[in-house]
């Protein structure tokens, strides 16, 4: 992967930025992304975040290298630190958990002014980020999921609006858990994933089974038949 060619994965994220958009990218890692688009010529000038001491120096030096120093600031900080209301119209964070975009976009939350878009690329938890997005009034707008390298990703793209819009015609948990947009599509890639998941809550749950029994493991059971329930709703 370079700023020429993407992984599919960030390729994915870089397609739902919006043309002239001024980007924030947190958690920039070599700022491949900004990189990418800016050459381009999608967005006309990027911030690319980073917390820790090594990919903030990998990023600086990336953009030195492909000379955008003019139109890329590396900037050092925790999130949304890096950036000032109303400086940006679009926001990537990708390959966190989904635990973490949240608690970044929670921390921020007043640098959000101004922003038309969030495009998260969550590894895992994508549940997570679509409660915090409701709770917010940001409405999600697209999802994708794709696989690669055996790894399973998802893209989740908001604006703000009607957070429960794309949930209208669903039970809201089920949405949460599985996403509205990839319910309705269904794909290859959304049955594997699922599946895969459902295995394993079906082996863990066995194991509970066996286990001594408590108020813990009772309660961890009926979750976990909860989600099975849910997840046989899913794959139908």
């Amino acid at each position: 992967m370079n700023t020429e060619k993407l992984s599919d994965r960030l390729e994915a994220v870089a397609n739902n930025i919006p043309k002239a958009a001024r980007l924030a990218d947190i958690g920039s890692d070599h700022a491949y992304l900004p990189c990418h688009v800016v050459i381009k010529g999608t967005v006309p000038m990027a911030i690319a975040g980073e917390v820790a001491e090594g990919p903030f120096q990998s990023a600086l030096e990336q953009v030195q290298e492909e000379n955008l120093t003019d139109k890329i600031f590396v900037r050092k900080g925790d999130g949304l630190e890096v950036i000032e209301a109303g400086e940006v119209d679009c926001i990537t964070i990708a390959g966190m958990g989904g635990t973490l975009i949240s608690t970044i976009l929670e921390k921020g939350k007043l640098k959000l002014q101004g922003v038309s878009r969030l495009v998260l690329q969550p590894n895992v938890g994508s549940f997570a980020v679509r409660r915090w997005l409701i709770d917010n009034g940001w409405e999600l707008v697209k999802e994708e999921i794709l696989e690669e390298d055996r790894k399973i990703y998802e893209v989740l793209v908001a604006e703000q609006g009607e957070p429960l819009k794309p949930y209208q015609d669903l039970d809201v948990e089920l949405g949460i858990l599985f996403g509205p947009f990839l319910l309705k599509e269904k794909t290859a890639v959304f049955k594997e994933k699922w599946s895969a998941e459902k295995r394993n809550w079906e082996r863990i749950l066995k194991q509970l089974d066996e286990a001594v029994q408590n108020d813990e493991t009772e309660s961890k059971r009926q979750e976990l038949k909860t989600k099975l329930k849910m997840a046989e709703e899913a794959l139908q």
